[in-house]
């Protein structure tokens, strides 16, 4: 849920709020799913208010995410097994931490989400240095939530802003931001809580995360391990959440999101990240996130 690979449900785009100068707002008129991405002043940081029916399949980021839901109830798979979530709790994922999602309750469910890379929060939170993980994929902190509640309207006000209030508005943003993130490792942050992959399993998602070389067959990977074919598809879905084929889709997807908002095109992030073409990588780009790659390319150009 918090992205999102999108399994296509039939319904009626129903828009809410109103997008200002920095929040992009992507509607699948197919099926009841409105997203906005709203950018942000520091590189590295985004958010997503998002009004949606869809399921989400399993899926992950690069990035720390965390926000909570206004409306509705959700149900997802997470590193710690089956959760749910409900409006006034804080919902999280860390990086890598597969992930589904499916209303629980009404039809719709309406969350904002921010979205943090690995470096910029390792910066923020340096007063907790060695807090790596976020230990719940639900949190019950009112103290929290209501932190997240002024970093969404500070983000809010930064993407109405007017020229002249710019400066004053990112500050405003940047200090709300380190709040909330401090405040979530210190007190919902551990330095390790999942056990780690077999170590054979890590040289495969290196190999399959390698985009210098042909996209590897089970053979090759079997013969990278000594497993069989089986034992590798297996173990790594066990380790990861995804079967490799999977893993790999959603990896090509995190890195063209990162060269589209370093200023790539999208036919060349299409290219770079070995997709068979543009519209492939929309594909599994918008199922993955949410959110088409022009909308991220327009919502990263506010930055």
């Amino acid at each position: 849920m918090l992205g999102g690979h999108r399994k296509e449900t039939r319904g009626c785009s129903t828009p809410y709020g109103q997008p200002g100068e920095g929040a992009v707002r992507y509607a699948n008129r197919m099926a009841q799913h409105v997203a906005r991405v709203l950018a942000s002043p520091l590189k590295g940081v985004y958010s997503t208010h998002i009004d949606s029916a869809q399921q989400f399949a399993r899926h992950w980021h690069d990035t720390y995410g965390f926000g909570f839901l206004e409306h509705g109830a959700q149900e997802w798979f997470s590193g710690r097994g089956i959760v749910r979530g409900y409006p006034g709790e804080v919902i999280a994922t860390n990086p890598g931490e597969v992930h589904d999602g499916r209303p629980l309750g009404p039809p719709t469910r309406r969350w904002r989400i921010a979205y943090v890379d690995v470096d910029v929060m390792r910066t923020l939170t340096a007063p907790e240095r060695g807090r790596a993980e976020i230990t719940s994929p639900v949190i019950k902190d009112a103290m929290l939530f209501r932190i997240l509640q002024g970093l969404f309207a500070r983000l809010e006000r930064w993407n109405n802003r007017t020229p002249h209030a710019r400066p004053l508005d990112s500050l405003a943003f940047e200090e709300a931001l380190v709040t909330s993130c401090v405040r979530l490792m210190a007190r919902h942050g551990a330095t390790r809580w999942r056990d780690a992959p077999p170590r054979d399993l890590p040289q495969v998602r290196e190999r399959l995360a390698d985009d210098s070389a042909r996209v590897p067959s089970l053979a090759d990977l079997a013969r990278l391990t000594g497993l069989s074919r089986y034992q590798v598809l297996r173990r790594f879905e066990r380790a990861y959440g995804l079967p490799p084929h999977a893993w790999l889709l959603r990896r090509r997807a995190e890195r063209a999101r990162v060269l589209i908002r370093d200023g790539v095109t999208l036919a060349a992030a299409a290219a770079t990240t070995g997709f068979a073409d543009q519209s492939h990588m929309t594909r599994v780009f918008a199922r993955q996130f949410g959110f088409t790659p022009g909308a991220w390319r327009r919502a990263a150009r506010l930055q």
